[in-house]
């Protein structure tokens, strides 16, 4: 066995498009960064100020999760990006974009991920730390709820297990549920590709209020009252859960490390996500920091094993 080692880009890729919200042209560039840096944001039109992508740093989660203040340095709608650089186990990254706004590109991670894909991931001389839960963390609004818990004694499971229920009024939506293991081929295979989506009796509503001003049927499944607005259709039967599953998995990462545990969320959303993760870390003896493991069996992929690394800082 080895421990897991820390990932980078090979080299650096830039993708163009607009802001979901802003409607704004906005270029982005995924650089390579060294072991220890995480995912850091800088805004390459104001300060060149880094914003590492934690929940700390997390201003507003509302319509999408926003680090910092984006007329101050900081950037929104990072959580499409974070899913995939998470989803693909990309552990550091500089990302320099020129806008307070990450583009929507075509609403999903699909993008990011060809990116990444194409640069390839080198890994770095620094060992993987990971985020294991110990505890049982849920909270309930009378929305909703979220939760984290350790796998179950005994579970083979060695990374983070999602489960996502949502529940619309609109008979084209209402209630679906899917899980998954995350790993990095089931993350580009069957979650990358579903796209944010919006109902077109809440557009006057968003345009009022100065949102969703770069939304298209080229970035965004339109949900009408009848049918689904965009010519092609949906990509999955179950896209709109799928695509609530990305945003978590986007969310969850700005813990700072990979969660070994289980995810579950009804309803539930970015504002709850983020709360989950600070309701976490403020239960120090909740969670521990552990060094994965990578075990290479005979005739499978290489698999990590949780082994303890250090504990939570206790003040």
């Amino acid at each position: 066995m080895k421990t897991a080692r820390q990932t980078t880009l090979r080299e650096s890729i830039q993708l163009d498009g607009i802001g979901v919200h802003s409607g704004a042209s906005v270029s982005v560039t995924l650089h390579p960064a060294e072991a220890g840096t995480g995912i850091c944001f800088l805004r390459s039109d104001q300060d060149h100020v880094e914003i590492p992508a934690i929940f700390r740093n997390v201003s507003s989660a509302d319509l999408s999760t926003v680090l910092g203040q984006p007329d101050r340095g900081g950037v929104a709608t990072i959580e499409h990006l974070m899913a995939a650089l998470s989803g693909l186990g990309v552990d550091n990254c500089l990302v320099e974009v020129d806008g307070p706004e990450m583009p929507i590109l075509d609403g999903s991670a699909a993008p990011f991920v060809a990116a990444i894909d194409q640069v390839g991931l080198r890994q770095l001389a620094a060992n993987r730390k990971a985020i294991k839960v110990l505890k049982s963390i849920v909270l309930e609004t009378e929305r909703g709820c979220v939760e984290l818990h350790p796998h179950e004694a005994g579970s083979q499971n060695r990374g983070l297990k999602l489960e996502v229920e949502i529940d619309f009024d609109n008979a084209l939506v209402g209630r679906q549920v899917y899980g998954l293991d995350l790993d990095a081929g089931a993350f580009r295979r069957d979650v990358s590709r579903a796209r944010t989506f919006g109902f077109m009796q809440d557009v006057t509503k968003l345009w009022a209020a100065n949102r969703a001003l770069g939304a298209s049927l080229e970035n965004t499944v339109v949900v009408g009252d009848d049918r689904i607005l965009n010519p092609e259709g949906l990509r999955f039967r179950d896209e709109f859960v799928r695509h609530k599953l990305l945003d978590a998995v986007g969310d969850l990462s700005l813990a700072g490390a990979p969660i070994i545990g289980r995810f579950r969320s009804f309803r539930g959303g970015h504002r709850m996500n983020v709360k989950l993760i600070e309701t976490l870390f403020a239960d120090p003896t909740a969670f521990a920091f552990v060094e994965p493991v990578v075990r290479r069996e005979r005739g499978h992929a290489d698999l990590g094993v949780a082994v303890p690394a250090y504990g939570p800082d206790a003040n």
